[in-house]
């Protein structure tokens, strides 16, 4: 839309009508807030009515092939959180329009470190790095008494940015371990207290240090009685020289505190694969972790011949262990269409934005979705649409046949509204977010 003089550009509308129709407000959190907005408004929950929302019907085929996907216009009805009534298009209605803007699921980044960011400070690429990860660790050590001083502050700079892309929830890893012994918890805490209105987050108390290497035994069981929801780990073999006591530990800490499990596993050789085996023994073993337990990375299974890949994959399904990947590529390519085939939940997240450890990361993870798309060669309708469900925690609007699955009456209000006609253009695309609810609030 061409704008001038006193015209508002459509995003900007959207929310001019929110606030007019529905008696909702803006959150005050977006560095790009309308400054049509005062900042001292906070939000209701409320009843908000929206028409003109484009929403996926069906599949159309061509010689058996997914050719295109169907939409239509709805009116679309949000009360306390949730979406109360969907029903046919109502133009004339007092109503926020949503002038034909694509509703989808709201994004999910389900890995990532809110706790320790140079987002929101001062530029600083990635160092020299020597020694490892165990050299990493020193570097830490170093560096994290002064990133926490403004921690808070830049986990709150980290979230605005995530939620400008869509995203609305997040899987926060978040470091326990000498240096920062529960500090880095509580400032996040802090953050996520201050934005709980318009994001959500799962914590996992991440031994980002080794479990033994540095002794951080004590405050992961002090941090496992906290409002936490996952017991992490990193690299057992590697950091810690034992994969049977570090994950024994683990699993217990989780049976013990009514947690899931969430472990970084970088190690590709010999120890990586035991790892992975072991784990899913564990987990077989103490039936009540699955659907509960993640390996984060998992960069073995890349590194595997395809027996064993498949092998290794059957496994992870039948004990319902997921795989968080940031979708890497070059020289390692995750074998996540043999993870689909066997059922395996995979998420993907950002992991860092802007940290020591890397500089690359956009806060997207529609783009992820794309990445993944472009690596395993996901190029037509049917399979773009598919590739949707990684930006949003496995949720899609339409089944594989094709059926109407989402938005139903009831559902949470967690979507975005995208300029695109389908999810297969806005994967593709990587088409604009142009408003983003949560929970029943309005983010932008």
């Amino acid at each position: 839309m061409k704008t001038s003089g006193n015209d508002i550009s459509r995003k900007d509308f959207i929310r001019h009508s929110a606030l007019a129709v529905a008696g909702l407000t803006l959150i005050p959190n977006m560095m790009n807030a309308s400054p049509l907005f005062d900042k001292d408004n906070t939000s209701a929950k409320g009843k908000m009515n929206l028409k003109n929302v484009r929403l996926e019907t069906g599949f159309e085929y061509q010689d058996g092939e997914v050719a295109s996907t169907k939409t239509d216009l709805f009116y679309v009805e949000v009360e306390n959180g949730k979406i109360t009534k969907i029903a046919a298009n109502q133009p004339n209605a007092k109503a926020v329009d949503a002038k034909g803007l694509l509703m989808l699921p709201a994004f999910k980044d389900m890995h990532i470190h809110l706790d320790k960011t140079f987002y929101g400070d001062k530029w600083q690429a990635v160092r020299k790095r020597t020694g490892g990860v165990k050299g990493m660790i020193e570097l830490e050590q170093k560096m994290l008494p002064e990133m926490l001083k403004n921690s808070t502050f830049k986990a709150e700079k980290l979230i605005e940015l995530l939620q400008s892309k869509g995203t609305s929830y997040a899987r926060s890893h978040v470091n326990i371990e000498p240096t920062s012994k529960l500090q880095s918890l509580k400032n996040l805490q802090k953050a996520l207290e201050n934005k709980k209105k318009t994001f959500g987050a799962e914590l996992v108390a991440f031994p980002q240090h080794g479990v033994f290497y540095t002794d951080s035994v004590s405050y992961l069981k002090e941090a496992a009685k906290m409002d936490i929801d996952f017991i992490g780990g990193v690299d057992p073999f590697n950091v810690d020289g034992d994969i049977e006591k570090v994950v024994d530990f683990t699993v217990q800490l989780a049976l013990d505190n009514k947690k899931g499990i969430d472990i970084h596993l970088h190690e590709t050789g010999d120890s990586g694969l035991k790892t992975v085996e072991y784990l899913i023994k564990k987990v077989n073993e103490n039936p009540t972790l699955k659907g509960k337990t993640y390996v984060s990375h998992c960069f073995v299974l890349g590194k595997l011949e395809v027996a064993k890949q498949e092998e290794i994959a059957e496994k992870l399904g039948e004990a319902q262990i997921g795989i968080v990947s940031t979708i890497p590529f070059g020289r390692l390519i995750m074998p996540i269409p043999t993870l689909y085939k066997h059922n395996v939940t995979v998420l993907t997240g950002n992991d860092s934005i802007v940290d020591h450890w890397n500089t690359f990361g956009t806060g997207s993870v529609l783009q992820k979705a794309n990445l993944m798309a472009q690596l395993y060669g996901y190029s037509t309708e049917f399979l773009l649409s598919r590739s949707l469900k990684l930006a949003t925690g496995n949720v899609l609007p339409l089944d594989d046949k094709g059926t109407q699955q989402w938005p139903k009456s009831g559902d949470k209000a967690d979507f975005v509204l995208m300029n695109a006609s389908c999810s297969a253009e806005a994967v593709s695309r990587i088409s604009d977010v142009e408003s983003l609810v949560h929970d029943g609030n309005i983010v932008f």
